[in-house]
């Protein structure tokens, strides 16, 4: 069959279109995030939110019309020892949507969180169970992409805390907390001491910063203010986007892939964590540092979307490695 017939596009539609998903809902929130410090209506953030609601929509319907037609082929995904850590994506995107509900659709929003909940407790003890299992993973299998269930459990309290879960959103951020200080020391081993990334995987390296910015969201909702811990976490998510800019380089001669929108969703996290700062310490820098980083970020989104669709367009996803 040729692969450029739509059902062998379709086999071959990857997981890691979810991440896409995270991106444009990171960026809602991003922008809610600085229409709050900012004071102004959440009029801007309703219409992003709107757009990002219809790639959810799209994305997900692919993944399920590709789990009907080619249940073998969502089965090798998960066998992958890389693809099987975008698994979670597909909750992470649920519970981002429930977060971004929950000013305009409280009732609604607690369903989706629900949901969103119950998904990623399924989809994160199954990776694990898969990496701790019979499986055989080597250290040229780590990547930051890696991180994405254990960022996916510190999310939970995003919305879980304020919708009125606390004891549930403690323990999603407890394992996500601990996942992230296990992982990142495994990844930063891979890093170190074996065989640079392949080119398809750089972006990931964006990834780093997810965990500590998102960590600090949640800790200041679980909390209800901002203490050592808050700074440390913030501070962490700063020190690691240094860390990353020393990579930057690297970026400008990969050719593009689903890969690239691991660029998003932890920018995403980062600037939504700035404003937040900036609101509780009075901090005019971190409201700066925040804008400029949401300009970035929807600069990036803009272009991802641009590009993505190019590539759709020429045939050159969906199509077997």
């Amino acid at each position: 069959m040729a692969f450029d017939q739509p059902s062998a596009r379709l086999e071959h539609y990857p997981i890691t279109f979810f991440a896409v998903g995270m991106g444009t809902l990171g960026l809602t929130l991003a922008v809610h995030a600085a229409e709050q410090a900012y004071d102004l209506g959440a009029h801007l953030s309703g219409w992003v939110l709107s757009g990002s609601v219809v790639i959810l929509a799209l994305v997900s319907l692919g993944y399920l019309a590709k789990a009907l037609r080619h249940p073998d082929a969502v089965r090798g995904e998960w066998n992958h020892p890389v693809r099987i850590a975008f698994f979670p994506a597909m909750s992470i995107s649920v519970l981002l949507l429930a977060a971004a509900l929950i000013d305009r659709a409280p009732v609604l929003a607690n369903w989706i969180w629900m949901v969103g909940a119950a998904m990623q407790g399924a989809l994160a003890l199954s990776v694990i169970a898969a990496w701790i299992g019979h499986r055989s993973f080597a250290p040229l299998h780590i990547s930051p992409a890696w991180f994405i269930p254990a960022v996916g459990n510190v999310i939970v309290p995003l919305a879980g805390a304020p919708l009125g879960h606390i004891d549930l959103s403690w323990m999603f951020f407890s394992a996500g907390v601990l996942f992230w200080v296990v992982l990142l020391t495994l990844v930063i081993n891979r890093l170190m001491f074996h065989d640079p990334l392949p080119g398809r995987l750089v972006p990931t390296l964006v990834i780093l910063i997810a965990p500590p910015a998102v960590a600090f969201i949640s800790w200041v909702r679980l909390t209800g203010g901002l203490d050592a811990f808050g700074h440390i976490l913030i501070s962490l998510a700063y020190v690691f986007a240094l860390i990353v800019l020393t990579q930057v380089p690297k970026f400008r001669q990969l050719p593009f892939s689903l890969a690239w929108w691991a660029l998003s969703f932890p920018l995403a996290a980062l600037s939504s964590a700035s404003f937040l700062y900036a609101r509780l310490a009075g901090s005019d820098a971190h409201r700066v540092l925040g804008l400029f980083l949401l300009v970035l970020l929807a600069t990036i989104v803009g272009a991802l979307i641009g590009r993505t669709v190019l590539a759709m367009a020429r045939g050159e996803i969906c199509r077997p490695e």
